[in-house]
């Protein structure tokens, strides 16, 4: 399993720390997730996964993605889930969410190509992968939170509204 050298962690917590007033504003935008807490302040720029095909497809056959990026897969309601890693090429971070957007679970480095079940809980309603290490640089845990629309105003980090 490939791990991330120290320069990139580095240079990730340089990123977080200089850009954090910016994510202090609850602007919310449909293809970008902040992730906050206590010692954490994240942005990615995610694709949504908010149908079943959409989700069974995921991040299957890449054979890689931008660091700041990721896919937020987007249930019905919150519901028991499990991921495997069949035909995913990369070294993924799961991060479980419930409905008000507050992590539940991380999954750190999921191993490409295993077909092992990761269970996420009983009532996941949103998950975030990421890069295989990212979740461990950059401190994010249970009890964080992130932003995005699909939360809506019950949110415990709500986006603003016009």
């Amino acid at each position: 399993m490939r791990r991330l050298s120290r320069v990139p962690r580095l240079l990730t917590a340089i990123f977080c720390v200089a850009a954090m007033p910016a994510l202090a504003q609850n602007t919310c935008r449909m293809d970008e997730v902040v992730i906050s807490g206590p010692k954490t302040q994240a942005r990615f720029s995610v694709e949504i996964a908010d149908d079943a095909g959409e989700r069974a497809l995921g991040l299957m056959n890449r054979p890689e993605m931008p660091r700041s990026h990721g896919m937020l897969f987007v249930y019905e309601k919150p519901q028991p889930v499990s991921f495997w890693m069949a035909n995913t090429l990369i070294p993924l971070d799961m991060i479980f969410v419930d409905q008000r957007g507050v992590v539940t679970r991380v999954h750190d480095e999921a191993v490409p190509l295993d077909r092992t079940p990761i269970a996420g809980g009983d009532a996941v309603y949103a998950v975030l992968e990421i890069n295989g290490g990212l979740a461990r640089a950059l401190g994010i845990r249970p009890g964080d939170h992130l932003r995005h629309p699909a939360f809506g105003a019950e949110a415990a980090d709500p986006c603003l509204t016009d």
